[in-house]
């Protein structure tokens, strides 16, 4: 009787597996389309949008020389003196075809006849006439200095971006240089009398990187980033502007990470800090193109190019400050900014 009990329950056992398992896809396949619906909710994504994205290129960006030029323009944001001046300034120059990526920081300190100004005021100005006019006037003006047409734009306040690090829990960043600062801004300290004390230490603080590879959270990454003060080269705006690509570079890695999406309400939470956190003269299905372009390239297909050869500083009386200005001409960077993305 014994193997014909066993012979009767395996039919059932093998059909109670079977259910089991359409039930667990099922239940999986309904978690998968409500996280899809409340994402096209969250983000106004249309389904064709996402389907392009996820099957095909996504938006037509219109490409010009084969290049698509977006320029990232980084402002400390708060309500303090300055909240809008772009102390960043870095552009992403894709090139679709042969999925490569060039990376040119542009010093904040270059001195702009058209503005009679540095080009880290561009923004400002352009704000100032009218709202959304700091990105037009600013890709105006960067254009103009680097040689290529910038077809888009970003702006992100600093003050916010460390939440986007502080979601995807973090990045490795390798520090190629130790270096101390010793008047590291500290914010809401900004206009601080520090009961009259000359120098004002009450507003600054010293923060130190060593070498290596380290792990950073939001904080420590904005001030890995936005280090000023430090002795040696470190602290001059070229290398500010090579360790802010290093921190674009390990987002960017970070945001590549199955950890970083296998959960929607994370990825409900990184649209909300990107949206909170940026500006950007493209429609959601641009940028969604641009961040897929980005997350294609591979580390061995990004350039990282500084134009800091091409720039010295004249005495400050010429224009009562410190001012960046090429050693010959623009046209002279545009040169060699053509030869780098080559």
């Amino acid at each position: 009787m014994q193997p014909k009990l066993r012979r009767i329950a395996a039919p059932r056992v093998r059909t109670f597996i079977a259910l089991g398992i359409l039930t667990l896809l099922l239940v999986g396949m309904t978690h998968v389309v409500m996280g899809v619906s409340s994402f096209i909710r969250t983000t106004g994504m249309t389904p064709a949008t996402l389907f392009r994205l996820v099957f095909d290129t996504g938006a037509d960006l219109a490409p010009i020389n084969g290049r698509v030029n977006v320029v990232l323009l980084g402002i400390g944001g708060g309500i303090h003196d300055g909240a809008d001046l772009t102390d960043t300034i870095l552009i992403l120059s894709f090139d679709e075809a042969r999925h490569t990526l060039g990376m040119i920081s542009v010093p904040r300190d270059i001195w702009s006849d058209t503005l009679q100004d540095k080009v880290n005021s561009a923004y400002h100005y352009g704000e100032i006439k009218k709202k959304g006019g700091g990105l037009v006037l600013s890709k105006a003006i960067i254009s103009d200095m680097v040689g290529l047409p910038i077809q888009y734009g970003i702006v992100f306040d600093f003050t916010k971006f460390t939440t986007i690090i502080n979601l995807v829990g973090g990045i490795s960043v390798d520090v190629p240089t130790a270096f101390t600062d010793t008047q590291y801004p500290i914010a809401g300290k900004e206009n601080d009398t520090c009961n009259g004390d000359p120098t004002y230490s009450c507003r600054y603080e010293t923060i130190h990187f060593d070498t290596g590879v380290q792990v950073m959270n939001g904080e420590r990454a904005l001030q890995y980033v936005r280090s000023r003060h430090a002795e040696g080269a470190e602290g001059n705006d070229f290398s500010r502007g090579r360790r802010q690509q290093e921190v674009i570079v390990a987002l960017k890695d970070k945001l590549m990470s199955w950890d970083v999406w296998r959960r929607v309400s994370r990825v409900q939470a990184l649209y909300r800090a990107f949206d909170d956190a940026t500006d950007t003269d493209m429609n959601i299905s641009e940028l969604a193109t641009v961040g897929k372009l980005f997350m294609r390239v591979p580390q061995s297909h990004i350039t990282r190019i500084s134009i800091e050869d091409e720039l010295y500083s004249p005495p400050e009386n010429w224009y009562g400050r410190y001012v960046l200005l090429p050693k010959e001409n623009f046209e002279a960077i545009h040169e060699f900014v053509r030869n780098a993305l080559r």
